[in-house]
């Protein structure tokens, strides 16, 4: 996994990197403009007139450096230079010296002009790097200012001016449509208050020791799919469906089937050995003909679930797609939660009715995992300020109930009770559509019956979900996309894995 380290551990991976490879930081930085400028022209051509805004530190030091490669390239390059209280460091000065006769250089020492950077095509953001630990200010802010009022396309080197790494914003901060972040992602970049700022963010290697980033400590990682790799069981020759575990899935209501269907349907393609599915009864008939593959139990009542069936001989519950919130609903899940010492799947309305049942909470069984969306979430665990708090709740609620959250979104983030997050990186917008969740909790209940820990389960099913749906993107387009072609693209995706 994609470790994120926090803006301290950063320097000290550019430092143990320049003592032990070895190499001299002004070598290191050039590598660095090197790798950058190979990203850069496979996505601009020299056509474009590029404009390059520095500050005076060694982020300023990279973009001199840049526009010194660009300049080779042949793009028209012009420089800029904020002259504020940052004094120049080293690099930043040697880089300086090396353009001087070749591209324009401009400072900017008093309230910068509005109309700057009118006659550039992309501008390039160097003012500031991750080791930000205020606002910008002054000259800086006004810089930034300018920046973000031009027509140009904004791209920012690292991270975007402005924006703080580990930590909540505020003040001027470059509104970038990419950024080219060296190495590792910053935590700042799976935040949603930040994707205006970051646009569409890349890695670009530059060869920092991998020995030291394998020894350093953190709890957020980035998912990648050698890591899902990892953790898929191979299927042996006389395995049979008693090894691969019994699910059963207690959804649907009147007027919801639809939920139950998905659901039941993504369960069965995520490979457990036998599938229940309880439902009131006027899903009877709609189950046994949608999914054939699986058996249903059916509730005392015609519209909505009211009794707990057995779940004794089953291997994990997963409940919630169109279940409602009617009286009925709610007790018989308090009574499943009393009598099931066994993790469950719980999504949907299950989520709305523990949320208004703190009592339930507590009968929770270990390593369940939850599956809901931000305003589900909120119901769960209080409104907050800004989307770092936001994560602090969610560490927190997810050892509060002993339980695996996945807070789903872009970036759908998941928390175990150990602190440790993991953001995914599969998926797509298309996915913002009714049933995306069910098909989700049926994923989560599929391989959990097959004896995966409740996080495996949680990281895999996640990665797999958003890559079902990215292949029907790629096939289908966004916009067209339904909650059903995550479930027609699912074996796709176990099968890329």
């Amino acid at each position: 996994m994609l470790k994120i380290l926090n803006t301290g551990q950063i320097r000290a991976l550019d430092a143990y990197t320049i003592e032990h490879e070895p190499i001299l930081s002004i070598d290191l930085m050039e590598r660095a403009c090197r790798a950058f400028v190979s990203w850069f022209v496979e996505r601009f051509d020299v056509s474009n007139k590029v404009g390059i805004v520095c500050g005076t530190g060694n982020n300023g030091g990279d973009g001199l450096g840049v526009a010194r490669l660009l300049f080779e390239w042949g793009y028209p390059v012009k420089v800029w230079i904020v002259k504020g209280s940052v004094p120049e460091s080293i690099d930043f000065a040697s880089n300086l010296k090396k353009i001087s006769n070749h591209v324009e250089v401009n400072e900017i020492t008093t309230a910068a002009d509005r109309g700057l950077f009118h006659d550039r095509d992309v501008l390039i953001d160097a003012i500031f790097g991750s080791g930000l630990s205020r606002p910008a200010e002054g000259i800086y802010s006004q810089a930034i200012q300018c920046l973000n009022e031009t027509k140009a396309c904004r791209v920012a080197i690292d991270i975007p001016s402005g924006l703080m790494a580990d930590a909540h914003s505020k003040g001027s901060i470059v509104n970038a449509d990419f950024t080219a972040s060296f190495q590792l992602p910053k935590l700042a970049f799976f935040m949603p208050e930040n994707y205006r700022y970051t646009g569409e963010w890349f890695l670009v290697d530059i060869g920092l020791k991998k020995s030291f980033i394998k020894e350093a400590t953190s709890d957020h990682f980035f998912l990648q799919r050698k890591d899902i790799k990892r953790i898929k069981k191979i299927r042996k020759k006389f395995d049979h469906k008693g090894n691969y575990g019994r699910a059963m899935l207690i959804a649907g209501s009147y007027g919801k089937m639809g939920a139950a269907v998905l659901a039941s349907r993504a369960a069965m393609r995520s490979g457990p050995g036998l599938l229940t599915v309880h439902v009131p009864q006027c899903g009877y008939q709609i189950l046994q003909s949608s999914v054939p593959e699986a058996m249903v139990s059916v509730d005392e009542k015609e519209d909505s679930f009211s009794v707990v069936p057995d779940t004794t001989q089953m291997d994990v519950v997963g409940i919630g797609p169109g279940i409602g919130q009617h009286k009925d609903t709610g007790e018989a899940f308090g009574k499943l939660l009393k009598t099931s010492a066994k993790s469950m799947v719980i999504d949907a309305d299950a989520l709305n009715i523990l949320s208004a049942n703190p009592d339930f909470q507590k009968m929770l069984p270990p390593d369940s995992i939850l599956t809901p969306h931000p305003k589900e979430f909120e119901r769960l665990s209080g409104i907050w300020r800004d989307d770092f708090e936001r994560l602090d709740k969610l560490k927190q609620l997810a050892a509060k109930l002993n339980a695996v959250i996945v807070l789903k979104g872009a970036y759908s983030t998941i928390a175990s009770p150990d602190g440790k997050i993991y953001f995914n990186g599969t998926g797509n917008p298309g996915m913002a559509t009714g049933g995306s969740g069910d098909v989700l909790t049926g994923i989560l209940t599929g391989i959990l019956a097959q004896g995966y820990s409740p996080i495996e389960t949680a990281i895999m099913g996640v990665y797999l979900h958003g890559l079902a749906g990215d292949l029907a993107a790629i096939e289908n387009g966004m916009d067209g996309l339904i909650a059903s072609d995550l479930i027609e693209f699912l074996p796709k995706a176990f099968k890329a894995i």
